[in-house]
């Protein structure tokens, strides 16, 4: 027999994965501040960094999940921040898909700049900080809801 409950592997997935997206959400958000400064050449150097960076998708997806289950298992004080770090995960999607995706589409995944590549690079940059915003919030609030639950501790 497990010496785990159920809610435990979820609150401890929901706090690995929640933590493993906001690696890269902060990294765009420490960033953002000299890439704004950059000329447009080397702004399409720097991008070629992201390359791989699909992947972070799983993450995501397992934190979309974890975050769920902890939603769905919260019955008192734990369920108020389980339901805001789902909320924030959920958010962070939004924003990519509708603010981020389309620009990563319009410029071939930054392999090409448009003449208008400004006002581009600032709705990429910026949504990526709205983001990690979320990202940041869905960490603290599920760290809460674990702290909270009136269950087993881990």
């Amino acid at each position: 027999m497990s010496p785990f409950t159920t809610l435990q592997v979820i609150q401890f997935a929901c706090v690995l994965f929640t933590a493993l997206a906001l690696g890269p959400a902060l990294a765009h958000l420490l960033e953002l501040p000299n890439k704004l400064r950059l000329s447009r050449e080397a702004y399409l150097t720097v991008q070629r960094i992201y390359r791989g960076w699909q992947f972070v998708g799983i993450v995501v997806i397992a934190a979309l999940i974890a975050t769920l289950l902890l939603v769905l298992r919260a019955d008192g004080a734990d369920f108020a921040p389980a339901l805001v770090a789902l909320l924030c995960i959920v958010g962070t999607q939004v924003v990519f898909w509708t603010l981020t995706f389309p620009v990563n589409r319009r410029t071939k995944n930054w392999t090409t700049v448009p003449d208008d590549w400004v006002p581009l690079r600032n709705r990429w940059e910026y949504s990526h900080a709205l983001a990690a915003v979320f990202n940041l919030t869905a960490v603290v609030s599920v760290a809460f809801a674990v702290l909270v639950h009136d269950g087993p501790a881990l």
